[in-house]
Formats: C-alpha cells, sequence, structure tokens
C-alpha cells in the first residue's frame, strides 16, 4: 500500500466520523393535574420509565410540588412513543395525566 493510499483512507475514515451525529434528546415530562392519583403516576413511572420505587417517588412529588417533572431523555421517537403510551393508559384508568416532551 503506498503512503499516499493509506494517507487517503485515513482521510475518510476521519470525514466519516465527523459525518455521524448523535440524534437530538428529548425530555419527556409529566404535568400535575388535580385528578389523576400519586400512585397512578408512581406506576407509570415504575412501568413505562422504568424507575426504581424511590426514583419514581421523587419525580411524582416533583410533579405534585412544582407542576412538572422530568422521567427521562430520549431520541424524538421514543420520546413521543413514550408520551403515547402514558396519554393511553392515563385514559384507560380515567384520569387526565398529561405528558410532552421538550427539547434537551
Amino acid at each position: 500500500m503506498s503512503r499516499n493510499s493509506a494517507e487517503n483512507q485515513g482521510e475518510l475514515l476521519e470525514e466519516t466520523q465527523h459525518a455521524t451525529e448523535e440524534p437530538p434528546i428529548y425530555k419527556v415530562l409529566l404535568h400535575n393535574d388535580d385528578y389523576t392519583t400519586m400512585d397512578f403516576v408512581v406506576q407509570i413511572l415504575e412501568e413505562l420509565f422504568h424507575k426504581s420505587p424511590a426514583e419514581a417517588m421523587s419525580i411524582m412529588l416533583n410533579v405534585h410540588h412544582q407542576g412538572i417533572g422530568i422521567c427521562g431523555l430520549y431520541p424524538r421517537e421514543i420520546a413521543e412513543t413514550k408520551v403515547s403510551q402514558v396519554h393511553a393508559r392515563a385514559r384507560n384508568a380515567g384520569f387526565p395525566l398529561r405528558a410532552s416532551i421538550e427539547r434537551g
């Protein structure tokens, strides 16, 4: 292999590495309301967001006291799916729990 060929391959590798970017990350947020129970919020956090009981309790208390809580950080498609899952579960349980995404 000639030196020029090796140098060109190194340049190609470098260009390829720079072209790959991480996808933007989005926060999934839960919003407080006056009807959804604390137990249901904890259940959602444990089941859909795979939070430990202690993490779920802490996030639920943020939602309750500050009006909003961060459930996790995900690429956009996953974040949107999580929001849809929260809304579907809440609707099936008769709660108005609302979730949203925000670019992180």
